[in-house]
């Protein structure tokens, strides 16, 4: 071995102490990397045991942990404040969070939270930036200020209202299929909670947030509340008024003790005529709504292809 190392460094005994350091040097490095990345993924194995029940994996003692607990805490407190306060704006409001799908009992808090902080943040980085980009001052500064101000204070009321009004679009588009689906179950002999939980089911793939609600009345029902109960409050999360005279029809007709199935058919047959006039009153409105794309963008081009070539020869006639 000796005599081949001989044969392939000759007699420079120099570059070979040197490749030798800088092989020791590589595996001890090697070991020591190894090492602590064993140890590291331990360390966020412990903590993350330790520190689940919080939510997080960051340590209490650090500037992370520090931050999420005075988050928590401002939260709880924003939380506990609305929640005592029963007020008429209140309860729309809650309601308007539950119809846009947001069904965490501090959705008023984070509501009040964001608009807060959006008001300002967007206020202060018009104040930071603005002077950046253009040289106007004065009332002009002031006027942006505080447009930027009411941006972020309506910003999120109206993330609200694009959410609710998309949701409500799903369950009308939805609901005449779910009270078709009602009738096959109330003919094959189901009763109306297995209905509305095999219905539910069935239209998790094509109106998930349709399949939700229905879930939550159906887990109210098993849970104690009546029928005509939980309808009302699918009603007020599906905010429809189609959902509304379906809670009062099966009131009406368990207090009069009239048959379900007939009244769920005819009501069926008036969901469908409904969206059949929606379809029909949208084509209608077709020919209205295209008039000024058109009359901007179709008929400009018809007037210079067909005035062009006179235009031409007019021209080449003069000269």
């Amino acid at each position: 071995m000796t005599d081949l190392v001989l044969d392939v460094f000759g007699d420079s005994a120099a570059m070979m102490v040197a490749l030798l350091i800088f092989l020791a040097t590589s595996t001890l490095a090697l070991s020591v990397m190894l090492f602590l990345r064993s140890r590291g993924a331990i360390k966020r194995r412990a903590a993350g045991l330790g520190y689940e029940h919080s939510g997080t994996v960051s340590a209490p003692g650090s500037l992370r942990g520090s931050s999420v607990k005075a988050a928590h805490k401002l939260i709880e407190y924003t939380t506990k404040h609305y929640s005592s306060t029963n007020g008429e704006k209140m309860k729309v409001l809650r309601r308007r969070m539950v119809q846009a799908g947001i069904y965490d009992s501090r959705a008023v808090a984070y509501f009040f939270i964001a608009r807060t902080a959006l008001a300002v943040g967007i206020a202060v980085a018009v104040f930071v930036f603005l002077p950046l980009l253009t040289d106007k001052g004065g009332s002009f500064f002031t006027l942006m200020i505080m447009l930027g101000g009411m941006a972020g204070y309506i910003g999120p009321s109206m993330y609200v209202d694009r959410r609710i009004a998309a949701r409500r679009n799903e369950h009308r588009a939805g609901f005449p299929d779910f009270m078709d689906l009602l009738v096959v179950c109330a003919d094959a002999g189901l009763s109306m909670e297995a209905s509305l939980d095999r219905v539910g089911r069935e239209l998790a793939d094509s109106y998930p947030s349709l399949s939700a609600n229905i879930h939550m009345g159906t887990l109210e029902i098993r849970a104690g509340r009546t029928m005509t109960d939980a309808l009302e409050h699918l009603a007020d999360r599906l905010g429809l008024e189609e959902a509304r005279s379906f809670a009062t029809l099966i009131q009406q007709s368990a207090e009069l003790g009239s048959s379900i199935t007939d009244a769920l058919r005819v009501y069926s047959d008036d969901m469908r005529h409904k969206r059949l006039s929606r379809a029909e009153e949208k084509a209608y409105s077709l020919p209205s709504r295209l008039a000024v794309p058109m009359m901007v963008c179709i008929f400009p081009v018809i007037f210079v292809v067909i005035l062009l070539p006179v235009v031409i020869r007019f021209k080449y006639a003069i000269y």
